[in-house]
């Protein structure tokens, strides 16, 4: 019980770093947005040292908006982004790890709760699935790439009949949002923690 709780206070611990880390990325990165479109004179010592120190740690990022068909300058935003949705998923996983962890222990203590646990840990694989598929395709990532094409092989059972019942919402297909509503329902009808 003591390392379930060490686990929560280290994942409290990575919480608040990660916070305090974004709030700091976000000063940065609105400062270096404010002097990359002249709101701020890009002359001045602090602007200087942005260009100098900061703007080398943007060109990936830049590189790869400018790619995409995006402006330069709105580079800075896309790494506020990518670092918030970084530390949204680095999250996510230590509390799915967690509660691996506590139900693995908690299982130990009585085996005729296993089959729950391992129905729990399938529902969580396949609602992960679909964050992986949906957060994928708002990027240039090919569903055949090796790091997503897992994602889609797991889903597809639920998102294919649910795509001919379910028109588009203008451009965007909602029927990843619709299974993941379904496997919640699914999973609380049954019992399932």
């Amino acid at each position: 019980m003591s390392m379930l709780v060490g686990y929560a206070s280290f994942v409290g611990i990575v919480r608040s770093v990660l916070l305090y880390a974004a709030l700091a990325v976000a000063a940065i990165c609105a400062f270096d947005w404010a002097v990359r479109t002249r709101r701020i004179n890009p002359f001045n010592r602090v602007a200087r040292f942005f260009r100098g120190r900061i703007e080398p740690l943007m060109q990936p990022v830049e590189r790869v908006v400018v790619r995409a068909g995006g402006v330069p300058s709105s580079a800075p935003l896309w790494s506020l982004a990518a670092i918030v949705v970084g530390g949204i998923l680095l999250i996510s996983l230590l509390q799915l790890a967690g509660g691996v962890l506590s139900q693995i222990v908690f299982g130990l203590a009585d085996p005729k709760n296993l089959p729950y646990i391992v129905a729990s840990w399938a529902f969580s694989i396949l609602k992960f699935a679909l964050l992986v598929r949906v957060l994928s395709s708002w990027l240039p990532i090919s569903p055949y790439s090796n790091w997503i094409r897992w994602s889609f092989w797991l889903t597809e059972w639920m998102i294919a009949p649910l795509r001919r019942v379910i028109p588009l919402v203008g451009m965007f297909d909602i029927t990843p949002i619709i299974a993941w509503f379904l496997l919640i329902l699914v999973q609380r009808l049954l019992g399932i923690p």
